[in-house]
């Protein structure tokens, strides 16, 4: 197959898998599981064909879908260069693995034709932005990501709680969405193109610097968004009310880091709006130290880890508003923590499989024991997140701290050197709590290690947590933002990682080691600075307030007067002019006489 028919075949296959199933073999959950990882296999292996078939661009076919004349055209397009190369190998290769987990884990759900339906149609809507060579193409993708991973977070809707989280995530998307369709709107007014081509060649003659900035700052909504940075970054921890595989596959490695692989499409653009870029590197630090610092007080374990990928993301967006090279190392570390991420994703699913789904660290312990496998893989990629050395998260969130000292962010820096000792101190508390200590419940006294089909993808990807980053397994898919290893310059940078890693881990050790309860208590942290209070109580106040004003307004004003007023007049006229009518000659000869004599004497007046 050549470029052409191997990029068409990963961005259509998932669609005709998900189509089938849905339309033809639904009830054969059996069989719709095997296609659905079959087909996710597949795009796995013309992923991996397109990248070892050359690391330039290559031409591809499109196909014409609006055509306004030579003012506005958009094409069904595709782009194959090393970027797109790069994110795709990391959505198929974590879709598969996701794939193939949920075949034990989701074995006896009822709706598991559905559930792997949702899978792969998220595979398509997450390839489809991939493979976008256009801002509208993109678009209509970007949607139809937050239609699949509402169905997946919702799989379970007849829990009041997954159905809540599903909704929230779903409009709390659309209002970053909404100023993305702005942002497209306003490049195609400055550049007049929606082609990531065509806008990079016309981004220099672009004279209105404002608009510029403000242009791309309404782009950087739609990552805000999907990459669930502050302020709207309220959804993604209610969204682990999705199965576990679901949470690693949209919120570790694929969806969240959408927002991360369109700023990087689009560096060109950041790269013009200097305002813009300064915007970004700020929200993306302030959003990784916050949502460490919730972290530390969370008692889920899934939700210890999403505002971990909270975090994490905080990293990859700070990078993107850093000039010269900051792109490539946030592109490098949404590479490596693609895999540790989902790693942690998938192991918790397997000590929640095993605890009878019990998700508090506080009623789980002594699981180290029981769950060998999952401990030393869950283990090894937390090593990867805590940045130990020689691992994969240490190159590339050193390459994002090295981009920002280099470029003089040292607001950003600072932060994310905080981050590198909160990091240490949260996973170190959830490691200690969960598989150290004594059996806390009888979940986790019965607790046996999981199967061969849930702990081969934690051991895969256990490899790829702290191998990922060097380059004979990277090789040259990484040529945005792989790491010159062989010039890592021993620094401030690094010995303040290591202090704060060493400090990270010390200091949960002691604080930890043989708790049977949380010995810190921080409300502010423990309820996410209020934010969700806050959000309630605005649409308390320009909601529920307002729909309440409009109800009286409807039953005191509108109803009586303008509904029922013309109404009843209309009545009480008909019931006038009914007194007259009363059937009889006589009468009528009465009432014309009346009406003569009435003329007469106004005439006379």
């Amino acid at each position: 197959m050549d470029v052409n028919d191997l990029a068409w075949a990963i961005l259509l296959l998932p669609l005709v898998v998900a189509a089938s199933i849905l339309v033809g073999v639904k009830r054969f959950a059996g069989v719709s599981a095997l296609i659905s990882t079959g087909s996710a296999l597949l795009t796995l292996i013309f992923s991996i064909m397109l990248a070892a078939n050359g690391g330039g661009d290559a031409e591809v076919n499109s196909f014409p879908w609006i055509n306004l004349g030579e003012h506005f055209r958009v094409d069904i397009g595709i782009t194959i260069d090393e970027l797109s190369r790069g994110m795709m190998l990391i959505v198929t290769s974590i879709g598969f693995l996701v794939h193939l987990f949920s075949l034990a884990y989701m074995k006896d759900d009822p709706g598991k034709a559905r559930y792997f339906a949702g899978l792969s149609l998220f595979m398509f809507s997450m390839t489809g932005i991939v493979l976008a060579d256009n801002f509208v193409m993109m678009f209509v993708f970007w949607e139809l990501v937050g239609v699949s991973s509402y169905i997946l977070i919702g799989h379970w809707f007849e829990k009041n709680s997954a159905a809540d989280a599903a909704k929230k995530a779903f409009l709390t998307n659309r209002i970053g969405d909404f100023g993305f369709m702005i942002g497209i709107l306003l490049v195609w007014t400055l550049t007049k193109s929606i082609y990531f081509e065509g806008i990079e060649a016309a981004i220099g003659s672009v004279t209105n610097t404002a608009l510029l900035n403000i242009a791309v700052l309404c782009v950087f909504c739609g990552a805000i968004g999907k990459s669930a940075q502050l302020p709207l970054h309220v959804w993604l921890p209610d969204a682990m009310e999705g199965p576990t595989p679901v949470s690693a596959l949209i919120h570790a490695a694929t969806m969240v880091a959408a927002g991360v692989y369109m700023l990087a499409r689009v560096v060109f653009l950041v790269e013009a709006a200097e305002v813009a870029a300064q915007w970004i590197a700020w929200i993306g630090a302030i959003t990784a130290l916050v949502a460490a610092l919730m972290a530390l007080q969370q008692n889920d374990i899934k939700r210890i880890l999403a505002y971990s990928t909270l975090s994490q993301l905080g990293y990859m967006i700070m990078a993107q508003g850093i000039a010269d090279g900051g792109s490539n190392a946030g592109m490098f570390h949404l590479y490596t923590h693609a895999f540790f991420k989902a790693l942690l994703f998938l192991g918790s699913g397997a000590v929640i499989f095993a605890c009878h789904h019990e998700q508090d660290i506080w009623k789980m312990g002594g699981l180290r024991k029981k769950m060998p496998i999952t401990f030393i893989t869950f283990a090894l990629g937390t090593a990867a997140l805590i940045a130990v050395p020689l691992t994969s998260g240490f190159w590339s969130k050193e390459t994002i701290l090295e981009a920002a000292h280099d470029q003089h962010m040292y607001g950003p820096y600072i932060m994310g050197i905080i981050v590198a000792f909160l990091t240490p101190f949260y996973m170190t508390r959830l490691v200690i709590v969960a598989f150290f200590g004594k059996n806390r419940t009888d979940d986790s006294g019965h607790a046996k290690e999981v199967g061969p089909i849930m702990w081969i993808p934690l051991a895969i990807l256990a490899i790829m947590a702290v191998f990922s980053a060097y380059s004979f397994i990277s090789g040259p898919l990484l040529a945005r933002g792989h790491a010159d290893f062989g010039h890592f310059h021993f620094g401030l940078t690094a010995i303040l990682s290591l202090i704060g890693l060493a400090v990270g881990v010390g200091a949960a050790v002691f604080l930890y080691r043989g708790k049977d309860s949380d010995p810190i208590s921080i409300p502010l942290f423990r309820d996410k600075f209020y934010i969700d209070e806050i959000y309630k109580g605005i649409v308390a106040i320009f909601q529920d307030a307002v729909a309440a004003f409009l109800d009286i307004v409807d039953r005191f004003i509108v109803d009586p007067v303008v509904a029922r007023f013309p109404a009843k007049s209309a009545m009480g006229a008909g019931n006038f002019l009914r007194f007259f009518q009363v059937g009889n000659v006589q009468g009528y000869a009465f009432l014309f006489g009346m009406a003569v004599v009435l003329i007469v004497v106004l005439l006379i007046l």
